[in-house]
């Protein structure tokens, strides 16, 4: 490797692309391209840098396979910041593969990571944990490290673990430290900030709070009837009855809970279930029936007493009926979730993130673009969507050490 090679990837280690790309921008070599690719891609020209690293991938000729699978580890890494999430999984594994095999664990590693991120934002938990559990980071580089780190404190604030969240963020800032790459701090500060930012929605007797995740964690660890509007449960101590696939019955029992310990007259849950203004006989002779529904499910943590006006709820053992929702609600909240981590995602990404059809999704941005809530660039295939301003949230678009090419 000549001497500009290893000085633009040791520019590009240190953080600083522009340094990098004074001494290969005039290079059409393979190594030259991979680095102006990664170059690129942190400056945040992705589809410029896209483009560069299939150059380079092309031009690595078929002996040069681990240049070859780390050109791959960085365009998925771009497809990852790009939220283009159907990128090819297996190819990434296949890279992952390659450089195991020559000895590159560092570069392996990260295209582990990058797999359990993209894991983590199509909410497979699951999954993402398994697939950490048996990764040791302690020998690679503080960058590996932080993004580690980072990844267990993305797992822990979704299972809503506040202590294990905020330790995971402390290794991680300690390792962005040590790394001293400012686009890798920035990432652990932003991440940091889901700490104090409100997590939910807290309704009870008629009035309404915003809850940090240490409060959401402490309400759900306490003796309370909890009906939680962000996963479509009911809980009590350690009872849970999911009512995902049953939205009139959870509507109902949201409806009951949010005016406890008073009834609500039939008229209106009529109206609150089945979303109909004109009630009639049908009408209740159908809220009868899911009452009895509920009711049935209900009957180990609550009861559903029948009132001269309505119904009312009656908890069994819980002294305290309260209603956990997410910050904001309403058809496009689950969109500005997505974007509010200030990357530009596809109408593709976002539905295959919340599990819902595209077309579903694009009336959703509609609406918000309508709004001025999210705003659009680019067209076609390549149109994405984003929120005013843009958020300062940066990605690691980064090969960690050992240099990217050699």
């Amino acid at each position: 490797m000549d001497s500009l090679i290893t000085a633009a990837a040791r520019a590009l280690a240190a953080g600083d692309p522009l340094g990098a790309l004074k001494r290969v921008a005039l290079r059409d070599d393979a190594a030259a391209l991979a680095l102006r690719g990664i170059a690129m891609a942190q400056l945040g020209d992705l589809p410029r840098a896209r483009t560069l690293l299939r150059r380079a991938g092309r031009a690595f000729g078929s002996r040069e396979t681990v240049s070859r699978a780390r050109c791959v580890v960085a365009e998925a890494e771009i497809a990852l910041a790009s939220r283009d999430l159907g990128w090819p999984a297996r190819a990434l594994a296949a890279a992952q593969t390659t450089l195991d095999a020559h000895g590159d664990r560092v570069n392996a590693a990260h295209a582990r990571y990058l797999e359990i991120r993209r894991l983590l934002l199509i909410g497979r938990l699951d999954e993402a944990e398994r697939a950490l559990a048996d990764f040791d980071p302690s020998p690679f580089p503080p960058a590996s490290r932080a993004v580690h780190d980072l990844i267990v404190a993305g797992i822990a604030l979704r299972r809503l673990r506040a202590a294990d969240a905020r330790a995971a963020l402390s290794r991680a800032q300690a390792a962005a430290r040590d790394a001293r790459i400012p686009a890798l701090a920035a990432e652990v500060a932003a991440a940091a900030a889901a700490l104090t930012t409100p997590a939910a929605r807290l309704v009870a007797n008629g009035r309404e709070r915003l809850l940090l995740l240490d409060d959401v964690e402490a309400l759900l660890a306490s003796q309370a009837f909890i009906v939680d509007a962000c996963r479509h449960l009911v809980r009590s101590r350690a009872t849970v009855i999911p009512l995902a696939t049953k939205p009139v019955l959870f509507a109902l029992v949201r409806a009951l809970s949010e005016a406890w310990p008073d009834e609500v007259p039939r008229d209106a849950l009529i109206a609150r279930a089945f979303g109909s203004k004109f009630v009639d006989d049908s009408h209740r002779a159908r809220l009868r029936v899911d009452v009895g529904r509920l009711r049935a499910l209900l009957r180990p943590i609550a009861a559903v007493n029948a009132t001269k006006r309505g119904f009312a709820l009656a908890p069994r053992r819980a002294r305290e009926v309260v209603v956990l929702a997410q910050p904001v609600e309403g058809e496009q909240a689950a969109v500005l979730a997505f974007l509010n981590d200030g990357e530009a995602w596809s109408s593709s990404a976002l539905a295959l993130a919340l599990g819902s059809s595209q077309r579903t999704v694009q009336r959703a941005l509609d609406a918000l673009a309508a709004a001025g809530k999210v705003q659009a660039f680019g067209r076609g295939r390549a149109r994405r969507w984003l929120m005013p301003p843009v958020p300062g949230f940066a990605t690691t678009l980064l090969l960690p050490a050992p240099l990217p090419i050699d």
